[in-house]
């Protein structure tokens, strides 16, 4: 026991250990170890570090209790006599942020200082307490900005019966109140059933990059995705189909097979759990989908939840969100995203999705299909001609029934630019699958024998 006393009185106050030579602010220091990751509170020990004994008696141990009992909300903490001194144990809080008379206190380093206003809230927020999607959307006017399409197609997803009065509907999806006779819809509806979500919430696009290089320097096409969680879902993924490219492999069967660049599953599993689980209260960061000519990487900003364990813990930080989701199919409440792109990822022979989070960002990387790169590899083989992005792929479809193709034809097939139409093209006469025929206004392009 000496010995432990010696090193404690060595190692001195730190970030779980305070010395106090007499019994006094101690709710000041208990809150700020709940507040923490816990910690103890020494009694009998001078700025000095010298002993000073300090009898713990039944009517002092009360006391020291009783002014536990009265932080808000309580805190629980165990008192023993440990040789000359006290010793008060505090374990982290489950109900945090805790508060005194004086205030809120956060312990850093050896210090217990007094947290700032939006630390209060930051700790609040980070432990759950208070809830983006369940929050009500105060300018949003129902039922002028609400889209009753778009709660009919989440009816027909969910396989939900459309006869139901609307506002009952809207009251048993947990997406609005009823006070004083009058509807109030929640985040989570404006963020699915709003005419214009962004309107109410703008940093809910969802923002997808193509580039050129593997550095991100070079922009061949950016979009700023808008729209209702469940529809920006489909329009992310449209645009991953549309510059995914794909071999085919002749079999000798009637119909090829499709081999494609990227786990299209997965991405989407993906998609989903980065706007199932955005830090909704930081207004400065999109959800971000960035193609690299090598890999996908999907970027979203949170809060990392205390005692987070990737694959372990469960985690949902938008509750009616994920819940909406789950009606829809769109995700799972039991938080089994990870394993299901692993899965996908296991029988599509792809490399699993590499994942990356710091406390404020967690990031998603797909690497390319191992299939697809064999074929690209394999220079003589005929049955890699058609690698194409989605656009490409369905001008070679158009040709084949209209024998030929011109550049207005491409531009309004892709409903693209043309200049996007002209560098497609050239590209399918580099790779060898087209050829040009005419000049100028008679230009055409045809598939090679």
């Amino acid at each position: 026991m000496a010995d432990d006393m010696d090193l404690l009185l060595q190692e001195g106050e730190g970030y779980k250990v305070e010395f106090k030579e007499a019994v006094s602010r101690l709710d000041k220091e208990m809150c700020a170890f709940a507040n923490s990751s816990g910690g103890a509170i020494y009694i009998g020990i001078a700025d000095n570090n010298e002993i000073k004994s300090y009898k713990l008696t039944n009517k002092l141990k009360s006391e020291i209790i009783d002014i536990a009992r009265n932080c808000d909300p309580p805190i629980t903490i165990s008192v023993q006599q440990t040789g000359d001194i006290i010793k008060i144990d505090i374990p982290e809080g489950d109900n945090k942020p805790y508060g005194c008379a004086n205030g809120f206190y956060l312990r850093i380093g050896p210090n217990s200082q007094k947290m700032t206003r939006d630390e209060i809230i930051v700790l609040i927020k980070s432990e759950g307490k208070i809830r983006f999607d369940e929050l009500l959307e105060t300018k949003f006017g129902y039922p002028t900005d609400f889209d009753k399409n778009k709660l009919s197609r989440f009816l027909e997803l969910a396989r939900l019966s459309k006869t139901i009065k609307v506002d009952k509907v809207l009251l048993n999806l947990g997406v609005a109140e009823k006070e004083e006779g009058e509807l109030y819809i929640n985040n989570s509806g404006v963020l699915f059933f709003a005419k214009e979500p962004q309107k109410f919430i703008p940093w809910s696009v969802f923002t997808v990059v193509l580039f050129k290089d593997k550095d991100g320097a070079d922009v061949i096409d950016r979009k700023e995705i808008t729209g209702s969680l469940f529809e920006i879902v489909e329009q992310v993924m449209d645009f991953v189909r549309l510059y995914a490219k794909v071999a085919y492999r002749f079999t000798g069967k009637p119909q090829r097979e499709n081999i494609y660049e990227y786990p299209f599953d997965a991405i989407r599993e993906a998609v989903i759990n980065s706007v199932m689980h955005k830090d909704y209260f930081e207004h400065g960061h999109n959800n971000i989908l960035k193609f690299f000519p090598d890999n996908i990487r999907i970027e979203n900003i949170w809060v990392r939840p205390r005692h987070f364990v990737l694959g372990k813990t469960v985690f949902r930080r938008n509750h009616l969100i994920a819940d909406l989701f789950s009606k829809i199919d769109f995700g799972e409440k039991l938080g089994s995203g990870m394993q299901r792109m692993k899965d996908i990822c296991k029988a599509e022979n792809t490399p699993h999705p590499k994942i990356e989070f710091t406390d404020t960002h967690f990031y998603v990387v797909f690497k390319q299909n191992r299939e697809y790169l064999k074929m690209i590899e394999k220079e003589d083989d005929r049955d890699i001609w058609h690698i194409l992005n989605g656009r490409q792929r369905k001008a070679v479809e158009y040709i084949k029934t209209q024998e030929s193709i011109s550049i207005l034809e491409y531009i309004s097939l892709n409903k693209v630019s043309d200049k996007t139409a002209r560098r497609d093209l050239n590209d399918l006469v580099e790779k060898g699958i087209l050829k040009k025929e005419g000049v100028t206004t008679g230009l055409k392009y045809k598939l090679l024998p």
